[in-house]
Parts: C-alpha cells; structure tokens; sequence
C-alpha cells in the first residue's frame, strides 16, 4: 500500500471518529437551550445525554463481532451512514421524545467508529508506524472531549443548538465516500456465518446499558439513597458477572474476553482505564471549580481546557515519530510522570490564582497525554494476532469509555461528599472564644460596615460563612485533584510489563 493511501485511508475513518467523541460531549453545554425550545424540565433534557452514551456503550463491545459476521467496511458505512443520518433527525427533533429517541440511533451508529477505526489503522500501517497511526486517532479520542464544549457553546450561541447536529452531516457524507472507495476488508474478515451468542448479547447490552444510566444518574439520584438507582445496580452486576460466565465457556462469544490472558494486552487495558478515568475527571472538575469559585463564566471556563488541548494536538505527531526511534515504554512512562505532575499542580490551587495559572496544568497534561495515548495504543496491540484485532479494539474501546464515566461519576461525587466534610470541620472553629474566628468576625463586620455604612454582625457571619464555603469547596477539589495524582504514579509498575511492536510488514489491506 503506498503512503497516500495510507493517509487518505487515516484521514477517511479518523473524521467520523473525532466527531462521534465531539457528540459525546457537545451537547452538554447547548442543554439549557434545547431544555427551553423543547419545553422540558432539566432532569429530562438531561436524558438526551444519557441516551446516547447508553447506546454508544452498548454498541462498542459488540463491534467485532457485528463486523465478523457483516464485513468490517459494510458494517463501518453502515455505521457512519446511521449516524449522519440521526445527526440530521436530532437536529430537526420537535420534542424531546424524538431527540431522545434519534439520539439513542445516533449512539448506535457512533458506538462502532471508535474500536473500527483503530482496527482499520492497525491494518492500513505496518507495525514500524503504529506510532503514527495512533498519533492520528490520538487527535480524536483525545481533543474531542476538549474541543466538544467549546464547540458546542460557540455554535449554540451564535447559531442555534439545531447546528450542534447539522454540522456532522457534511463531514459524515463525505466521510461514507471515502470509505466505500478507499476500504476494503483483509481477507480474515470476510462475512462468516457463526451461532449467536444469544445469552451473551442480552446480558451484555443489559449490564452495559444499566451500568451507563447509573454512573450518569448515580450523583444527581443520590447514589444508593436512590431504589431506581439500586435496582438498576444490581441488574449491571448480575448481569455482567453472568455474561462474564458464560463468555468464558462459549465457543462463538459476542465478546473475547480470553485475550486479558494477554498479560501486555491486560495491563494496557488497565493503564487506559486509570488515564482515561483521571483525564475525563478533571476535564468535569476545572470547569465547576472555574465557575464556582472564580466567578468565570461556562465559556472561560471551557477556554482553559483549550489550550491543553492543543499542546496534545501539536504533540501527537511528534510522539508517533519518537516511538519508532526511541523505546515506547520509555515515552510512556515519561508521560505518566508529566501527567502525574499536572495533577500536582492542581494540588496547588487556591482562591487566587488567575487565568494563566488555571489553564497552564491542562497544557502540562495535554503534552503528557500525547506521550501516553500513542505509545500505549502502540504497546497495546503489539502482541494481538491481527484475526483478533477487531475484538480486541472493541474492548480498549469500551474500557476507555466506562473509564470516562467512571471518572466522571466518582469525582463529582468526591467533590460532594469532602465539600461537607471540610464545611463540617471548618464549622467547629466558629465559636466566639476562638482568636480566629474574632478576628475574622472583626474584619468581616468592618467590611459590611464599609459597605453599607452600618456595622451589622448577622451580616458579617454570613460574609464569614460564605468564605467558608468557599474553603471548603476549594479543599474538596484538592481531595479530588490528589486522588488522581495516587492514581496515575500508582500505575507506573505497570508500563514495564507491555512490549513493544516488532517492525515487520503488515499485510496489505485488500
């Protein structure tokens, strides 16, 4: 294959790609807006979101098998074409019944761009340049969720939030072309017939589906306070533990889960799960802490994730060079250290910093995730037979996107829960005979009285009670930040059990 084929090949499966992670963070900030067009109460509208990551989860483990038994390009055009046509349904939705609804179609048509994709880059490079195969991919799976809210909150306002939709449809169209030119299926992925899984796949998409609407719900029901969410936990863990079960013992399984007997291949999936569970996370936590204690508004807020974005952007690329010229596990540790180091200095924050310094960790991090999504792709798949490819991908894929929501789930939670943790131990030091709590009570009642002319000191406690809230809320996202730390310097063992990928001569894709 010569190397313009390579990379309009790249460039056909990489452009849905990025736009179906976009969609999986886009339409969050554009909620208020379709909220009120479509007359629904927030904890409604918030179904849209949940509709689309449910069935977006529930399509990705099945990939490799959808694809063994339709064709790998048929079942890809088939995917890119579902989605560019909901895209246009969504935009043109009357009611939140049918956004809901299309949004759901929309997820089953994205699920599959991600874990297809990256199989198709694995064969369309040879193992020499997986560097630079998955420094492509990179681009999607990593700036996608950093561009998606900027994305959508400038097109919802200077647009409508229809377009937040309407702009995958070109892209998507023009994407299909390509692909029905440019692909074709290797010949170990011919259309085979094989005995359903039947049990397989009912367990799955229930376990997978109820796991999804738990990790998204889960904060705003309460957690276990919650009989919906409780119910809905325990159907995701009977569920997945039974399909764990009988996958195991199946001859034809829905999922392959015989290839974690892979130790480099397990260990990926690991370092994956911890990146992707720590990247989401503080992508969720700067905004709210931007917005809530500096006072910015939801598109400064997003702004700082930006330039992070980009230094990951510029990255790629250069790391998908190095690994062919330097050891992977090297790169790879060197990025989990830089990353490790940027949540370090979130650590750090407090109530005054500026601009600068709020964005400037997100650019530390955005330059170690470029040095930690190439060469763990590259390591990752080192030791897959390429006839295992296609089920391998589909579990990174679902792994990296349970990590997101996970993360997600488990830091805004932490952020709750410590939040009233310190506003209680901060709390104990309010007593009149406390040195400091005088002298905070005196320099809050001469502030009101500066104010207002009057020194009242009712107002001056609420001065001093607000400004404990804000302690509060500040060490909790402290709590957050150096949880994550543990978790990335944790993982570190971990890189020295993957293997690089032998330089040899892929085959050619025909």
């Amino acid at each position: 294959m010569n190397k313009v084929n390579k990379w309009i090949i790249a460039l056909s499966v990489v452009l849905p790609t990025l736009l179906e992670v976009i969609d999986t963070s886009v339409v969050n900030v554009s909620l208020n807006h379709i909220r009120g067009s479509l007359s629904a109460g927030v904890d409604e509208a918030t179904w849209t979101i949940t509709a689309y990551l449910v069935s977006n989860a529930i399509i990705i483990p099945l990939t490799g098998w959808l694809s063994s038994i339709f064709g790998r390009k048929r079942y890809l055009i088939f995917s890119v074409s579902l989605f560019t046509f909901s895209s246009f349904m969504c935009g043109s939705a009357t009611s939140l019944s049918m956004l809901v609804f299309f949004r759901i179609i929309q997820g089953i048509g994205g699920g599959a761009l991600q874990p297809l994709s990256q199989a198709i880059l694995f064969e369309a490079f040879p193992p020499a340049e997986y560097g630079m195969a998955m420094a492509m991919f990179g681009v999607g799976i990593m700036f996608g969720p950093i561009v998606g809210p900027v994305l959508g909150g400038w097109v919802t306002d200077n647009w409508s939030w229809p377009w937040v939709f309407y702009i995958n449809i070109p892209i998507g169209i023009i994407s299909i072309f390509m692909i029905a030119l440019l692909i074709h299926d290797p010949h170990y992925i011919k259309k085979v017939r094989q005995k359903i899984d039947y049990w397989g796949l009912g367990l799955i998409v229930v376990g997978i589906a109820c796991l999804q609407i738990v990790l998204d719900k889960g904060q705003r029901e309460d957690w276990f306070s919650s009989a919906f969410i409780t119910r809905l936990a325990v159907i995701s863990a009977v569920s997945l533990v039974l399909f764990v079960f009988i996958e195991l013992r199946t001859r034809d399984p829905v999922l392959n889960l015989r290839e974690f007997k892979n130790i480099p291949y397990a260990s990926a999936n690991i370092i994956q799960f911890c990146v992707f569970f720590v990247l989401f996370g503080s992508i969720i936590l700067l905004p709210i802490f931007l917005q809530q204690l500096m006072g910015y508004d939801a598109y400064l807020a997003g702004l700082a994730l930006a330039p992070g974005g980009i230094a990951t952007l510029i990255m790629m690329p250069i790391v998908g060079k190095l690994t062919t010229k330097i050891n992977p596990k090297f790169i790879l540790f060197s990025g989990l250290l830089i990353v490790g180091y940027s949540m370090v200095m979130m650590i750090r924050f407090n109530l005054s910093i500026d601009f600068q310094m709020a964005a400037l960790p997100r650019i530390v991090m955005g330059f170690g995730l470029s040095m930690i999504f190439v060469p763990l792709m590259s390591m990752a798949f080192a030791t897959i037979p390429k006839e295992e490819m296609g089920n391998a991908t589909s579990i990174f894929s679902l792994l990296r996107n349970i990590a997101g929501s996970f993360g997600i789930a488990v830091m805004t939670t932490i952020l709750a829960q410590r939040a009233q943790f310190h506003q209680f131990r901060f709390a104990e030091h309010l007593n009149p005979y406390d040195p400091r709590y005088q002298m905070a009570l005196h320099n809050a009642t001469a502030l009101v009285q500066a104010k207002t002319g009057i020194a009242n000191e009712l107002a001056a406690n609420g001065v001093i009670y607000q400004s404990l809230l804000r302690e509060a809320n500040l060490f909790s996202f402290v709590d957050a930040y150096y949880i994550s730390a543990v978790i990335i310097f944790g993982i570190l063992p971990l890189v020295f059990l993957l293997k690089r990928p032998k330089h040899t001569a892929a085959p050619v894709l025909h």
